[in-house]
């Protein structure tokens, strides 16, 4: 098997991709170690250096922090995914996660379905993800995760992509902002 790399616009962010499916069902960030479960990425994040590990559907993300370096740990990243791929898994991630979309309003779906329509497939070229949190008053509050969490030019994607883009299609929105 051979692991390719992506760079990603944040430079503590590397986007890993196996060749094969990772998440069965949605998108999954993991930022602290306890309890984990999962081989794959309790392994990950036992890797000095490494702060966090976004899973999509055909690609991991892995953040470190700014004073590892990619030479410490790349390698070690692509060996853990080899080996857990070679024991015969077909995917990391097979559990539902319930989106919180069922009881919005209008708008609300209105900007869940731009978001997930417009917005989600670029950001995950980058190898991250948004979702939506909260519409209120004219803002709404996404959460940035995966390689779009704590990037220099996240900034700017939320006010010159997202927040011009929502504000275009729905004359409802006037603000958009992160929360954690």
């Amino acid at each position: 098997m051979f692991v390719q790399t992506e760079i990603t616009p944040n430079p503590n962010s590397l986007k890993f991709l196996p060749g094969k499916i990772v998440s069965n069902n949605g998108s999954y960030e993991i930022t602290k170690k306890d309890n984990i479960k999962n081989e794959l990425v309790r392994n990950i994040m036992s890797i000095n250096g490494v702060e966090g590990i976004f899973l999509s559907k055909d690609f991991i993300s892995v953040n470190k922090y700014d004073d590892t370096s990619w030479d410490e740990i790349k390698h070690i990243v692509i060996s853990f995914i080899n080996d857990f791929y070679s024991n015969g898994r077909d995917f990391v991630i097979d559990k539902s996660l319930e989106e919180e979309n069922e009881n919005l309003g209008e708008i609300e779906k209105k900007i869940v379905q731009l978001l997930d329509q417009k917005i989600r497939p670029a950001v995950a070229k980058d190898g991250g993800d948004i979702r939506f949190k909260e519409f209120k008053d004219g803002v709404v509050k996404v959460q940035l995760q995966g390689s779009c969490s704590g990037c220099p030019s996240s900034t700017m994607t939320l006010k010159q992509g997202v927040q011009n883009l929502l504000c275009h299609y729905l004359p409802e929105v006037k603000e958009v902002e992160e929360v954690q």
